[in-house]
């Protein structure tokens, strides 16, 4: 914790205020240019998601909001979609379902019915698609819902700070 910042070294207070200034020109970038606000914000969330510190960082922000499984799921799904060998496709496939998809599942996500049944399906021969619609229905909410307030979090410095 900060005890006043007369005891923090010159070299923290340096890169706090580096940090403040990237975060004031993210959060400029994102009002001069409110016609491409999804378009900047879907940039930026990729750029989260292929970074490690970004995932790291965006995971405790989702776990401090009780929805970590939607980052779970998704990584997971990227993993599944990887998969070179034919024959690990089946345990991983059951495995994702009975985790994420399954009503009831330990780390449920919020996925509406059509979806949740395609994947029914897609599970008993699955193929590196089975999961593309459910991915994209997480990411999509991660996108629009979550991202959004995490770029006003406390949690946005840690992504910042692997820039």
């Amino acid at each position: 914790m900060c005890k006043g910042l007369s005891a923090l070294p010159s070299t923290c207070l340096e890169r706090a205020k580096e940090m403040k200034v990237k975060l004031a020109h993210l959060a400029d970038k994102q009002d001069r240019a409110p016609r491409h606000k999804e378009e900047s914000l879907l940039q930026d969330f990729e750029k989260l998601l292929s970074s490690k510190h970004g995932v790291q960082a965006f995971r405790s922000f989702l776990r401090s909001e009780f929805s970590e499984e939607n980052i779970e799921f998704w990584l997971a799904c990227q993993d599944y979609r990887s998969t070179k060998s034919p024959g690990k496709l089946v345990p991983k496939a059951k495995r994702i379902y009975s985790q994420f998809v399954a009503v009831q599942a330990p780390q449920e996500v919020n996925l509406d019915s059509e979806t949740r049944e395609a994947v029914i399906v897609c599970v008993s021969e699955p193929t590196p698609a089975s999961f593309s619609a459910a991915q994209q229905r997480i990411y999509t909410l991660m996108e629009k819902d979550s991202f959004p307030r995490f770029l006003k979090s406390s949690y946005c410095l840690d992504a910042l700070r692997s820039l």
